[in-house]
């Protein structure tokens, strides 16, 4: 279903949106928790480390479930859900939308050519990931601000109320601090998914000798695509990350020691000066394991949407 093919044809541009918005809600409400764990891994300035010296407040995956578990309870794992929610079903509609309305028009010029396929998939991927990004980023920055206070220090109380405190202390440009490496990233990213995506979807297929894509394959392909659009890309989720807590220092207290930077080029060089080539990579394995997780599940779901949109098409 994802990209032009017989199976979808009848379904229009709304459908697409729809597909789209509940795939990402599917998605948000399920990978949560591995979320929150990446942004506060990302957001740890000292070394993830066992080591007594570097007083490391999350230090291992386990660990750090425990110990939020301990400190603010079960529910901070889906804390700034509603903003992520928002995020999600925002980028699910955009992304989705633009990727098959890109695909379906290029698919009229190029004939569906199997000589081009992945280019087009990484191409059209990459223009609607950027799209979505844009339309989607302030709800992004709200939800990292909620990710990253503290149950002792709480500075916001609700997403509106955070939209007007942000606005009215630090101007509305701050709800798209970090656009740029954003877009750098998921840009590639989104391209690599899509691309990556068709390309396991139709190997699985093959090797199981089946026309259409299947719950499983859409499983298979989203996982193995999630994994390596991921791998490439993470720095600079991590440097998004920094960006979008400055200002926002005194609610972190708790969690040790504080970063600033100014800008992109910056944010790369005061993270290699002060924590070196690993700083880059903090949070890596549960974003990884987050990766697997909701790339599959975000196309999977999409996936049985659109199908469950033609099945009530052909019955009315």
């Amino acid at each position: 279903m994802v990209g032009w093919s017989k199976s979808n044809e009848n379904l229009n541009q709304f459908d697409f949106a729809f597909a789209g918005g509940a795939s990402g809600f599917i998605t948000r409400a399920i990978c949560q928790p591995l979320d929150v764990l990446k942004i506060r891994f990302q957001l740890q300035v000292e070394p993830i480390s066992h080591r007594a010296i570097h007083n490391s407040k999350y230090r291992s995956i386990y660990q750090a479930v425990g110990l939020i578990v301990k400190e603010e309870g079960v529910k901070a794992f889906w804390k700034g859900h509603v903003p992520a929610q928002w995020l999600s079903i925002s980028y699910g509609i955009a992304q989705f939308w633009t990727f098959e309305v890109l695909s379906r028009n290029v698919h009229k010029l190029t004939n569906n050519s199997n000589n081009v396929k992945p280019v087009i998939n990484f191409a059209c991927g990459s223009i609607a990931g950027s799209v979505a990004t844009v339309v989607s980023f302030p709800f992004d920055v709200v939800r990292t601000r909620f990710v990253a206070q503290s149950e002792q220090r709480k500075v916001y109380h609700g997403m509106v109320a955070a939209c007007r405190e942000i606005c009215a202390k630090e101007g509305p440009v701050v709800l798209f601090r970090g656009l740029w490496p954003t877009v750098l990233q998921i840009g590639p990213h989104a391209g690599a998914q899509f691309m990556c995506y068709k390309l396991f979807d139709d190997f699985y297929k093959r090797i199981i000798k089946a026309e259409n894509t299947t719950l499983s394959s859409s499983l298979f392909a989203g996982s193995l695509a999630g994994l390596c659009a991921k791998a490439f890309i993470y720095p600079f989720d991590l440097v998004k990350k920094r960006l979008q807590v400055q200002g926002f220092h005194h609610a972190r207290k708790h969690f040790g020691q504080t970063f600033h930077c100014e800008g992109l080029i910056d944010c790369f060089i005061r993270i290699y000066k002060i924590e070196g080539i690993p700083g880059y990579f903090k949070g890596l394995y549960p974003s990884l394991i987050k990766a697997v997780c909701a790339t599959a599940l975000h196309f999977s779901s999409y996936e049985m949407v659109c199908k469950l949109l033609v099945v009530l098409k052909e019955t009315h």
